[in-house]
């Protein structure tokens, strides 16, 4: 069997296009949500090894990869884009799975609560429903990013080498520089990184909301990152009473890049469940 890769927009009513990829040709369907700084194809091996029980949806979300800007960043207007993204395709037929990362899992959680009928079965890795605290490293990026001299690039490898000081780490600088594209002679960042910057408070905050998502949760967290801790069960209990915790062991924060078999495995089982 044949597996397809093909990539839709769609504007919502709001006139903010989203992009989308989708891997798979049959099986039930995974919606994936990226973090910060990602793109929907940051998933895109985890979804061919998913292939053929399931189909996947790897979604740019708003600032981020082809996906268009906003004048702000929200989590409830985030996951109200998205919902409106998935009921006029991917979703039209009924409810999806969705697997949301970091800000992606954040944005998952609200579109589950705000959104139920969309959502069958939710994956939310490594980050918890509260405020998450702790930016200085992210507006070091943003920072690090913006005041790179685009005018005096004159080939990714003088991008790599300028941020090589501020950014030393060569896996987060080259997961960076995927974010950096070519075009009429120049070069341009696709994320919006003055408003992630300015709205970074809220990337990492949690707005409150009265709801709550009573379908089967998987809480994924790395066993050396500091987003879930047991202090945070209660508030993820909460909003997801059928929550079930699992650690993925010598993961960081970057859960499914750091352990893609453990991470798939999980997937796997959680996911097929829904089926049986």
């Amino acid at each position: 069997m044949t597996s397809a890769a093909t990539s839709t927009s769609s504007t919502s009513p709001t006139e903010t296009a989203i992009h989308s990829t989708e891997v798979g040709d049959s099986g039930a369907r995974v919606v994936f949500l990226h973090g910060l700084f990602g793109q929907g194809r940051n998933f895109t091996q985890v979804a061919k090894a998913l292939r053929p029980e399931f189909r996947s949806l790897l979604v740019d979300l708003p600032n981020h990869g082809r996906s268009e800007w906003t004048e702000r960043f929200g989590y409830a207007e985030t996951a109200d884009l998205v919902a409106e993204h998935l009921r006029a395709g991917f979703a039209a037929d009924g409810p999806v799975h969705v697997v949301g990362h970091s800000m992606g899992g954040k944005t998952a959680m609200q579109l589950a609560l705000r959104h139920p009928d969309l959502v069958d079965r939710l994956v939310v890795v490594d980050i918890s429903p509260v405020p998450s605290g702790g930016t200085g490293e992210f507006e070091h990026l943003l920072d690090s990013l913006a005041g790179l001299d685009l005018d005096a690039i004159e080939r990714r490898s003088d991008a790599d080498e300028r941020l090589a000081d501020p950014i030393p780490d060569e896996r987060v600088r080259g997961f960076l520089l995927q974010n950096l594209r070519s075009a009429d002679g120049g070069f341009h960042w696709q994320p919006n990184l003055a408003l992630l910057r300015r709205d970074l408070p809220d990337i990492g905050g949690w707005p409150e909301i009265d709801a709550r998502f009573d379908h089967p949760v998987l809480w994924l967290a790395g066993e050396r990152s500091p987003y879930v801790r047991p202090e945070h069960e209660d508030a993820m209990r909460a909003l997801f009473p059928r929550t079930r915790l699992a650690t993925i062991k010598g993961a960081g924060h970057w859960v499914h890049s750091e352990q893609p078999e453990a991470f798939i495995s999980a997937l796997r089982v959680f996911l097929g469940a829904a089926a049986s």
